[in-house]
């Protein structure tokens, strides 16, 4: 027979109450930034969280305000998709590919790339702006999709992380592979990436936050509204409509909606990462 659990103390009450209360006041502006955007604006203040009237009217303006306020936010959408799933494409595959051949394939020059990488991670990304703008501009790209991708296809983080998972795996797994004529592709694709793909995914996960979230960036090198993501579109329309409070919270809960679903979907290989990460 198991031993019966200990009854919990009064402390560890207290601390799990805390804790709750904290996740709570951490979750209000989100829950705030859902209601406001299923309220008119002018109820937005006079009611309370949950009180006044709901409807999805923010949501329908928002979407209907492309021939009213040139404000094309389905194509906006499309763009921040079309934008991110290329860019976590594109650094999933060169992570995979670069931390294969430093660790397991020992390329030349394997230990200066490692140095590099962990120096490129400490380099402010902020003082390479004005270089990459005067570089996408010689090259004619500025108002384009690839000013916007092009930059952000590889990730110096992410091969660094990809190849701390890849030293961890035994080389007998490899050596098995080998035995049985596998090819490298093969042994990358067979081996390497199906026990490492928690922090694979981790990696995936993070560029896809990263990319989807970023503002800087685009804001910089795209002008034009109809190839604006949504994250830039959205902060043009708050600036010219900000009294359209209601269809402002509209667009940040389709912001934030995105984010949300792939995190759970991928939350089991993100919580597997991270207790790889702590020990």
């Amino acid at each position: 027979m198991k031993p019966a659990a200990a009854p919990r103390s009064w402390r560890s009450r207290l601390i799990a109450g805390a804790m709750y209360a904290l996740a709570l006041t951490w979750l209000y502006p989100y829950l705030w930034m859902l209601t406001a955007s299923l309220k008119p604006t002018a109820e937005i203040y006079t009611t309370s969280l949950l009180g006044g009237s709901w409807s999805l009217d923010n949501f329908r303006f928002l979407f209907d305000s492309t021939e009213r306020l040139d404000r094309p936010f389905v194509g906006a959408l499309f763009n921040s998709f079309l934008v991110t799933g290329i860019v976590t494409a594109s650094v999933l595959l060169s992570s995979v590919y670069t931390a294969f051949a430093i660790v397991k394939l020992k390329c030349r020059g394997h230990r200066q790339l490692t140095e590099f990488l962990l120096f490129q991670m400490v380099w402010p990304s902020m003082l390479l702006t004005l270089p990459l703008f005067v570089l996408m501009r010689q090259m004619g790209l500025l108002n384009t999709y690839a000013a916007m991708v092009l930059p952000s296809m590889v990730s110096g983080w992410g091969v660094f992380m990809i190849s701390q998972a890849f030293k961890g795996t035994p080389a007998d797994y490899i050596d098995a592979a080998r035995l049985d004529m596998a090819s490298l592709g093969q042994i990358l694709r067979h081996v390497m990436v199906p026990l490492n793909k928690a922090v694979i995914a981790i990696v995936g996960l993070f560029t896809f936050t990263g990319t989807w979230d970023n503002f800087m960036w685009p804001l910089v090198v795209v002008s034009d509204l109809q190839k604006m993501p949504l994250s830039v579109l959205l902060a043009t329309f708050n600036k010219q409509y900000a009294t359209l409070l209601g269809p402002v919270m509209a667009g940040a809960v389709v912001q934030s909606l995105p984010l949300i679903v792939v995190f759970i979907l991928f939350r089991k290989y993100f919580l597997q990462g991270m207790s790889l990460s702590l020990k």
